[in-house]
């Protein structure tokens, strides 16, 4: 099976996945559980838990044994993007080409939709793994970890504070997404690993390649902000120049920022090299994320 085959067969399986474990649109309260599918169901790279998935697999663990921790990834992601678009924070109304959560719905019930999401992650993870209850314990510490304060949560809220500024350092910026963005791609790979039962010292090496992963995706995502569509984008464009938000494009130049997108992924790609078992479909991922469109 080449890439795009085998990227096309996990997306399928997410999708599938979505639809087996969040609860049900007609389920009290319908209009909380259609604004949980609205969230979940518009689409995306689905990049996380295809990371979840695939690195289950490449350590001999079927992928719908990963699928819950996949799934559980996905609505701590969404939750974020949800919350992320809210007007206290963003204020976005496009995400993935279709009105954003609280617009197609309303404020009050995107923030408790967020919620919900980010509350039931930990329910697929207890529940779904509860005949494995260490497994189930290091999944939920893993997940629990890279949302919570000192990782997205706290990435989310330096970024926040650091619009405007003017004496955001490399240094800072990096501390920023290392949290905001990497914090949960780590999680996606560690996490499969747990499923796959890989070693202590290859889940670290997982994180160590989840890191580069999610300053790559941060850096190409600022880029893109700064130089395609709306349209293209599926989401606003320019924003982070109209908020005035530091952003490696800001700091270093869209020229630089490239060559610090690609220096991470090699990186990246070196690390895998070093894992055990067939890492193609993985490595070629991580390549795809220098060279997206959106």
């Amino acid at each position: 099976m080449n890439f795009n085959q085998q990227l096309a067969d996990y997306v399928g399986q997410v999708e599938a996945g979505i639809d087996r474990f969040l609860p049900p649109a007609d389920e009290r309260p319908t209009r909380l559980h259609t604004a949980m599918r609205y969230a979940m169901q518009g689409g995306g790279k689905r990049l996380r838990p295809v990371m979840a998935l695939a690195t289950a697999e490449l350590f001999g663990a079927p992928a719908d044994d990963a699928l819950p921790a996949a799934m559980a990834l996905e609505c701590i992601h969404t939750y974020s993007l949800v919350h992320d678009d809210l007007p206290c924070m963003d204020d976005d109304d496009l995400r993935r080409g279709r009105a954003t959560t609280h617009k197609a719905f309303d404020e009050a019930t995107a923030l408790l939709a967020g919620d919900a999401l980010l509350t039931h992650a930990f329910v697929l993870l207890t529940v779904n793994y509860a005949n494995r209850p260490a497994m189930a314990h290091a999944l939920c510490r893993e997940l629990a970890a890279a949302a919570g304060s000192r990782r997205l949560i706290g990435g989310q809220m330096e970024d926040l504070l650091a619009e405007k500024r003017t004496d955001v350092t490399a240094g800072d910026l990096d501390l920023i997404h290392l949290n905001k963005t990497a914090a949960m791609i780590e999680a996606s790979l560690v996490m499969g690993g747990i499923v796959g039962g890989a070693e202590t010292s290859t889940l670290d090496a997982l994180r160590r390649i989840g890191r580069h992963l999610g300053l790559t995706f941060q850096i190409v995502d600022d880029i893109l902000d700064a130089t395609a569509d709306t349209a293209t984008l599926g989401k606003t464009a320019g924003k982070d120049a109209e908020a005035d938000k530091t952003t490696y494009v800001k700091l270093h130049g869209i020229d630089t920022a490239r060559r610090l997108a690609d220096e991470q992924t090699a990186k990246a790609v070196r690390a895998l090299a070093a894992l055990p078992g067939d890492t193609a479909f993985l490595t070629a991922l991580a390549r795809k994320l220098t060279e997206r469109k959106s």
